[in-house]
């Protein structure tokens, strides 16, 4: 039987956005197979490797892991392996060079090198040298914006480079229509108030995502606009910094802290306008999400965010992002994005099956 690999440093990043490929190499014929940290459940996968890998790339254990993986890869005669995140993807692509020349092709998705335009120098320094090398272990290297496929092809030396827009999202979930009892029952549960212009930001709360800086314009903006509110969606270690400053800008009834939700649709459909203030992004499912709801949109100007976003703002400018959510009020049309099939998951899924049958 033909088998197939999927390694990953964390189970949850297969869970979240892997498995409807899982499921397409079940249904021609592989037996799956999925090497990770952590003991979660995972649908569609007959093995389930627990390997120590740490997300930084220096880490003792990680030594541990390259042993583990290279004895799994050497037992077993995968057809291909495809390799996620950093760490999983260099330590993959290191323990399966003799399996590549005894025919197992090698791919490997790029979720957004940490090597960018105005990333730190540590990162180019650090990141780029080992992406370098291990691209040539690399029969075909997968990415999911315009920026991160530029460089591969300018400064990488894999075999073959992809261009695929994301991981793909199901458009079924968010293109729908809500009955307004239905939001008006969501809001009243939220606080909110029937004429609140509504603003929502998803993602975990850290210096990346910089929810500071929407919390900054929503200090300005309810001086001018008292019904304009804000939800905080997702959970992280700037939670407790965050609620600080909520409570010293008087913000407590217009900023809300909704923490980690499985209802994302139904909050979108909510919301008035979707805020993503990110310091770098992969291609931001979220941002995908919102497109397909049908709300508007406005972003900083990162990698990811603006290969989605109709209109972006600089990273950190807190007055012109106060100025665009002024102008969103008056009019969303400008504010958003209608090219949204390339992002479906179908789509996607169909896109990889032609890289995977290639690479038998």
């Amino acid at each position: 039987m033909k088998k197939v690999l999927f390694v990953a440093t964390v189970t949850g990043h297969i869970n979240a956005f892997h498995i409807p490929y899982l499921k397409w190499f079940k249904e021609q014929g592989y037996e799956v197979h999925v090497a990770t940290s952590g003991e979660e459940e995972i649908e569609y996968c007959d093995k389930h490797f627990n390997i120590p890998f740490k997300r930084f790339p220096f880490r003792i254990s990680n030594i541990t892991a390259y042993k583990k993986l290279k004895k799994i890869i050497n037992k077993n005669d995968y057809n291909i392996i495809h390799c996620h995140t950093p760490v999983g993807g260099v330590l993959a692509r290191l323990t399966a060079r003799k399996a590549r020349k005894n025919g197992t092709k090698v791919i490997y998705t790029a979720h957004g090198f940490h090597f960018y335009k105005g990333a730190p120098l540590l990162n180019w320094c650090i990141y780029y040298p080992i992406e370098k090398i291990c691209a040539k272990w690399t029969d075909c290297l997968i990415t999911i914006n315009e920026e991160d496929y530029n460089l591969a092809n300018k400064k990488l030396n894999a075999k073959r480079v992809e261009f695929i827009n994301g991981v793909g999202v199901d458009k079924s979930k968010f293109d729908f229509v809500m009955q307004n009892e239905e939001k008006e029952k969501i809001k009243q549960e939220l606080d909110l108030d029937k004429e609140d212009f509504v603003l929502i930001q998803v993602g975990e709360l850290n210096k990346n995502k910089n929810q500071i800086m929407t919390i900054e314009a929503m200090k300005q903006l309810v001086k001018k606009n008292e019904n304009v509110k804000l939800l905080l969606v997702g959970k992280g270690n700037l939670r407790e910094y965050y609620l600080e400053k909520i409570k010293e800008y008087n913000l407590e009834n217009n900023v809300f802290l909704v923490g980690y939700r499985n209802d994302i649709p139904k909050l979108l459909k909510i919301s008035d306008c979707l805020i993503s203030t990110s310091k770098r992004e992969g291609l931001p499912v979220n941002l995908i999400e919102g497109a397909m709801s049908g709300i508007p949109i406005i972003a900083t100007d990162c990698r990811g965010n603006r290969d989605i976003a109709p209109k972006t703002v600089k990273i950190n400018d807190v007055d012109e992002l106060l100025n665009n959510i002024e102008s969103c009020i008056q009019n969303k049309e400008p504010y958003l994005c209608k090219k949204t099939e390339k992002y479906k998951l179908e789509k996607i899924v169909n896109k990889m099956g032609v890289i995977y049958c290639n690479e038998k």
